[in-house]
This record gives structure tokens, C-alpha cells and sequence, in this order.
């Protein structure tokens, strides 16, 4: 009788772990990547902010930043930047209704109480340079940052990464290894609320002190172009080259919604993932 007792619970353990994996895989469907989580779709329910939370943008004053910036805003959410510069000169409405701190993300002392208050954070931190500075500005500096939020309470952070791009790679080796370790640090300090956007070239219009620089002209083609070239995205060290190009706003509708859905699955998110939550993509 024992045993039987035994074998009837082993059965509605098994029965439940199985019900549980199947919920998990119909709502994230992720695979891994180097033991890594990598989000490939998921469906979430749209639903407005709450009036407590709020998001801090690294670099809101940047091309992508800002954007990020402006969809947060119109979601009705309380939205506040860091970056080394403070308020920007951008003369346009949605400006005003950022609250602009000025910090240096080497020297924690002078932004963590930009981190009061904030719920969730994006980081668009990143820059060029020798090897010694790349990894400095894309990967210490974003380390600092996910450290202090993490002690803050921060709930979701959302960094945005990059693409590989094969032989590229070993060009700007500063920048990539930089990067790869932010994302490592992302992904131990906020397992539950890390996702890291891999776009590869971004394109849109970016703000140039009082001018307007359309980048879509250079992207847009681009994206035509690189939908008939599957193929080649198989070739070793060549292939990565012709990741698809993703438009600004794309990037900011998911950067916002992966920091403010709750069911937001953590993990990866490559361009193509990008696409399908932007809905730019049919899945």
C-alpha cells in the first residue's frame, strides 16, 4: 500500500512538473546561448505603469536615450536621466518632463541618489575608443551601474547591448568584451529582472544640437537588402555582418516594455526578437 501511495505521488509530482515546463515554454518560448537565457517571444498583457514606479534612463540625452525617453513619457510614466552632461539642450516638449541628473557612473558616490524612488532602469551606455576605453565605458561603467541598482532595489534593468558581428568583434575587441561583461553582471545581479537588447545597427533620426540627422536614409535600404540575404548569415565570420538593421523606435518600445511588464521574460533579446515585440516582424 506504501509503495503504491509513493508511486501515485511520483506521478502528480512528475504531472505537475511537466503542466509548469509547458506553461513556462507557451509563454517565453527562450532557448539558451552558452548556458545563457536567450528570449525569442513572449506574449504580455499591455497594461499602464503604476503611479509608484519609475524609470532612470543611463544616457537619456543620447540618439537612442532619447528615444527611450519619449516612449516612456507617452506610457505615462515618471522618467528621469543620468549622464555626464546633466540637462540636455534638446528644445523640444518632452524635454521639460524629464528630470535630468548629472553624474559620473566611475564615481557611484555621484548618482546614487538618482537611483531614489526608481523602479527600473535602462542603460544606453556606450562609446568607441582605443581597446582600454571601450571596455572602460561599455563595461565598467554599465558594472557600476547595475551594482548600485541592485543595492538600491531597483526591480528590472534593461541594458542595451550589441549584436555580434563575426570579424568586427575581433576589430573592436575593447568594446565587445566590455560589453559581454556588463551583461554577465546584469544577468547575476538581476536574474528575475535582467533583459539585455542586442540590435545591430540602429537607425532613425537623431538630434544634433539644433539639427535633425535622418539616419533611416542609410537604414532603411539596408533592411530591404539584408531580408534576401539569409544565406549568407551562415558563412563563420562573415555572416553577422548581415544582421538586420532595427529602427530607433523599435528599440525604445521594447527597451520600455521589458522595464515595465512584470511577465517580461529576463534574458536576451536579439534583433530579430526585437522586431517581433516592436511588432515590425510577424512571428
Amino acid at each position: 500500500m506504501s509503495h503504491m501511495i509513493r508511486s501515485r505521488l511520483s506521478l502528480s509530482k512528475f504531472y505537475t512538473l511537466a503542466m509548469s515546463r509547458n506553461s513556462r515554454y507557451l509563454s517565453t518560448q527562450s532557448t539558451t546561448v552558452n548556458g545563457v537565457p536567450k528570449v525569442e517571444e513572449a506574449e504580455t498583457v499591455q497594461v499602464p505603469p503604476s503611479p509608484s514606479e519609475k524609470l532612470l534612463v543611463l544616457g537619456g540625452n543620447g540618439f537612442v536615450g532619447s528615444h527611450i525617453c519619449k516612449e516612456a513619457l507617452d506610457h505615462g510614466m515618471p522618467v528621469a536621466s543620468l549622464s555626464r552632461s546633466g540637462k540636455p539642450s534638446i528644445n523640444e516638449p518632452w524635454a521639460s518632463r524629464v528630470t535630468w541628473h548629472q553624474g559620473n557612473l566611475f564615481s557611484p558616490e555621484t548618482f546614487k541618489d538618482a537611483l531614489d524612488g526608481v523602479t527600473s532602469v535602462i542603460s544606453c551606455v556606450g562609446g568607441f575608443g582605443s581597446n582600454a576605453v571601450m571596455y572602460k565605458i561599455n563595461g565598467t561603467a554599465n558594472m557600476n551601474a547595475i551594482r548600485a541598482a541592485a543595492e538600491k532595489g531597483v526591480k528590472r534593468f534593461v541594458y542595451i547591448s550589441a549584436a555580434d558581428f563575426g570579424v568586427v568583434n575581433y576589430l573592436l575587441q575593447g568594446y565587445y568584451k566590455g560589453k559581454r561583461a556588463a551583461e554577465t553582471e546584469l544577468l547575476t545581479k538581476f536574474p528575475y529582472g535582467g533583459v539585455i537588447l542586442r540590435p545591430g545597427f540602429i537607425y532613425g533620426t537623431r538630434q544634433v544640437g539644433s539639427m535633425k540627422v535622418p539616419l533611416g536614409v542609410i537604414g532603411s535600404p539596408l533592411e530591404m537588402v539584408f531580408q534576401y540575404t539569409k544565406p549568407l548569415t551562415q558563412v563563420p565570420l562573415v555572416g553577422p555582418l548581415f544582421t538586420p538593421p532595427v529602427n530607433v523606435t523599435a528599440v525604445a518600445k521594447v527597451a520600455v516594455r521589458a522595464a515595465t511588464d512584470p511577465v517580461f521574460p529576463p534574458g536576451i533579446v536579439d534583433v530579430h526578437g526585437i522586431l517581433r515585440y516592436s511588432g515590425q516582424k510577424k512571428k
